[in-house]
């Protein structure tokens, strides 16, 4: 590809943004179900290795991994091409997200953790309300609205509620969705939005890899007892979740309207859920059941105003 075609490419206007085809639901899918075990895994091996240290030491392997895939691809002009900045923006929204959720699984349980952080699509949903194709529809704001009353519902129906310190854990987690929410309406504002996805991913998981390895050195949390287990999990940490489903995620941010990938992005917290359940043995009860299915109510009226609006 010729350099003119990469700079056409680089610049295609968000307009160009589709909305959702089997695709693009095929991947979500695969993606909500690696997000949602990725809490429980990091829960899982506490442990062995403090939560914040299993995220710098994944960000900081998958921060190589991408970068040598951006240097193949940009070389070092990558540094002068006018997205350092954006790039270090976007890289601090995204440490201060992972940050939030590695203290808030000290305090409270992987479910919960998955629950609160999964409040980001609305965050980003009003966020992005100033783009016109991102504009939502009155019926669309009412699936968010069910779809967001279903996850409250499903997370009150945990008997470990009361735990010391699960409020302030819920909080960190909450706050660390608006961080997400927030990077992710930072990135289509930014010099960013039409550059390859590997390049948005290193800049975030290079930021990242420094200020959670600084934190966890600074709090005295660099401790690893090494196991089969928590090796088994950073590898399916680096290289299923901070390589392969980043790269699927930013790819489909490019090619698909953002406020609607990251509506079905609350299917993660059902799947973190029962992940929870099988894998840590937090309890499920008739009250998830209900939010489950108000979740993919309010999904499937967000997704069917905007299929029946292109058919019109």
């Amino acid at each position: 590809m010729s350099n003119v075609d990469r700079t056409a490419k680089a610049s295609a206007p968000p307009s160009a943004r589709r909305p959702l085809d089997v695709l693009a639901y095929g991947l979500m899918l695969l993606l909500c179900l690696t997000w949602g075990l990725q809490q429980v895994a990091i829960k899982l091996t506490a442990q062995d290795m403090a939560p914040v240290m299993q995220l710098a030491t994944r960000f900081a392997l998958s921060a190589v991994m991408f970068g040598v895939l951006v240097l193949r691809q940009d070389g070092w002009r990558v540094l002068r091409d006018g997205t350092l900045y954006s790039g270090l923006v976007l890289g601090a929204l995204f440490a201060a997200e992972f940050l939030l959720l590695a203290e808030s699984l000290k305090y409270t349980s992987a479910a919960h953790a998955v629950v609160f952080l999964y409040t980001a699509p609305v965050f980003s949903a009003l966020g992005l309300q100033f783009l016109p194709e991102e504009r939502l529809s009155a019926v669309q704001w009412t699936g968010i609205a069910l779809a967001m009353f279903g996850i409250a519902v499903a997370f009150l129906g945990y008997s470990d509620r009361r735990a010391p310190g699960m409020f302030f854990g819920d909080t960190l987690a909450l706050l660390g969705g608006v961080g997400w929410g927030a990077s992710t309406v930072a990135l289509r504002r930014s010099r960013l939005a039409g550059s390859p996805a590997t390049k948005t991913v290193f800049y975030q998981v290079a930021f990242a890899a420094v200020a959670l390895g600084a934190y966890a050195q600074a709090t005295g949390q660099t401790h690893v007892v090494p196991s089969a287990r928590l090796l088994s999990n950073m590898i399916f940490q680096t290289l299923g979740v901070a390589f392969l489903s980043y790269l699927g995620w930013f790819w489909l941010l490019r090619h698909y309207l953002t406020s609607r990938l990251m509506l079905l992005a609350l299917m993660t917290p059902l799947f973190g859920v029962v992940f929870g359940a099988f894998l840590l043995g937090e309890g499920i009860d008739l009250r998830f059941a209900v939010g489950t299915g108000l979740v993919l109510a309010g999904i499937a009226v967000v997704n069917g105003a905007e299929l029946l609006r292109l058919r019109r």
